[in-house]
């Protein structure tokens, strides 16, 4: 302690609050409070101006948070609502598509009268890029069996190749154990559209067995025929895309692009009935 009563920061503080304390005494006894005053207040403006700047940053900081704890809550507010407007859009979805499948239903049975139609849905298809075989939710119970067309609004998608109680499998028309009978639909040329294993991974089938002066064209649709026990007449197959000359053989061949999307497909009706439907079996579906 005697040696901090003797060092220099000691010494010098208490010379310094001396004068602080002395000096403002003496010049008020000699009648200068004014000065006295003016020197207080120029030594009070520094930690004034720091003060009033500390409560400005503590209120800035208090305004900050306040606004986070709104911004937080109106956001909660906003997340929920954008939750319920995507529910929304959800179902909307939903049912322009459920209405989409009725309206498109309802026109094959008018332009069908003669169809039984079972409508099915998806459940399963094999991988790849592009699907030859799909499994459909219906079966026996519903009174499917084998060698049934697959159809959609668009045309044709396959056959029946398998079922049971309460499922079915349905082979494409790019699967290669497919045949269909076909004619070009703007100048009658007679052909059998077929899977093609060089083909089906780009998602093609082909008519084959047509002569070297066959009148058929790139862009042409392809209807079936009606010929064999499997598909009626007049459901559309696809379009050309590509016509082949097979020089061994002296025919044509034309790649065909199928009219319904057999990638995104979700939903197909099979025709249980038609007029000049036969249940002959067949070992190809034709």
């Amino acid at each position: 302690m005697a040696r901090f009563l003797k060092s220099k920061f000691f010494i010098i503080a208490l010379l310094l609050a001396i004068v602080l304390v002395t000096v403002p005494s003496v010049l008020a006894l000699m009648g200068q409070g004014s000065v006295v005053r003016n020197v207080l207040n120029v030594i009070a403006t520094p930690f004034r101006f720091v003060i009033t700047k500390t409560e400005e940053s503590f209120e800035g900081f208090a305004m900050y948070f306040r606004e986070f704890d709104d911004m937080h809550e109106e956001n909660k507010v906003l997340r929920a609502r954008l939750k319920e407007l995507e529910e929304q859009v959800a179902k909307s979805e939903a049912v322009r598509e459920e209405n989409k499948w009725l309206y498109d239903y309802l026109g094959l049975r008018r332009l069908h009268p003669d169809y039984v139609f079972e409508a099915a849905t998806v459940v399963g298809r094999e991988s790849g890029n592009y699907m030859t075989v799909m499994t459909l939710d219906c079966g026996t119970a519903n009174g499917i069996k084998l060698n049934m067309p697959a159809i959609t609004s668009e045309g044709i998608v396959g056959y029946v190749s398998e079922v049971g109680l309460t499922w079915c499998k349905v082979s494409t028309i790019i699967e290669t154990a497919t045949s269909v009978g076909a004619y070009v639909e703007r100048s009658g040329e007679i052909g059998v559209v077929k899977g093609d294993y060089s083909l089906k991974n780009q998602g093609y089938c082909q008519m084959s067995y047509l002569s070297t002066d066959s009148d058929i064209k790139v862009g042409d649709r392809i209807i079936s025929s009606g010929i064999g026990v499997v598909y009626p007449r007049g459901l559309l197959i696809g379009t050309v895309t590509e016509i082949v000359p097979d020089a061994a053989s002296r025919t044509l061949s034309a790649h065909i692009e199928p009219a319904v999307d057999l990638k995104d497909v979700s939903r197909v009706m099979i025709i249980k009935d038609f007029a000049g439907y036969t249940e002959e079996p067949a070992d190809t579906a034709e």
